[in-house]
């Protein structure tokens, strides 16, 4: 892997070069987890990555991750996103956030987690709307309410 070095201290030079030489090696193989989530978008911002790791929401390989946890092709990463939990298997390394077609290059959601997700999901839309999201009652509303509530 011959390192090379050159001007007045070549000693300096080589180790310098040498290190920086590791140091890109090491970031095409792997990158930071919270890089690696935003990246892949899961979150929107590196932040909420980075808080989502801290809270827990975030496990590589079973194990609780910190946010600056190295992750390369083949680790499992488990999020925690509510109400769904994706499984998913890193197949590719990136720490720039591109397009949700490259980004969905990076992963590959385990056949059990999409399972699960998607009967979640359909749990979710067959439950009944709430009807207090239309806002206030209105006086009509509140006169009912009253005249139910004395019986």
């Amino acid at each position: 892997m011959g390192c090379q070095s050159g001007g007045a201290s070549p000693l300096i030079s080589a180790i310098t070069f040498c290190s920086m030489q590791r140091d890109e090696d090491e970031t095409h193989e792997r990158v930071r987890l919270d890089k690696w989530l935003w990246a892949a978008r899961f979150f929107k911002t590196r932040a909420l990555a980075a808080e989502a790791i801290d809270g827990g929401k975030v496990e590589v390989n079973d194990a609780r991750a910190k946010r600056a946890k190295m992750v390369q092709p083949g680790d499992a990463v488990r999020v925690r996103q509510t109400p769904f939990e994706h499984v998913v298997i890193v197949r590719g390394i990136s720490d720039r956030r591109g397009s949700a077609s490259v980004a969905a290059t990076l992963y590959e959601e385990t056949a059990e987690s999409k399972t699960k997700r998607e009967a979640l999901a359909t749990q979710i839309r067959s439950m009944p709307a709430d009807d207090w999201e239309t806002g206030r009652p209105t006086k009509r509303d509140r006169r009912e309410i009253e005249r139910f509530k004395r019986r």
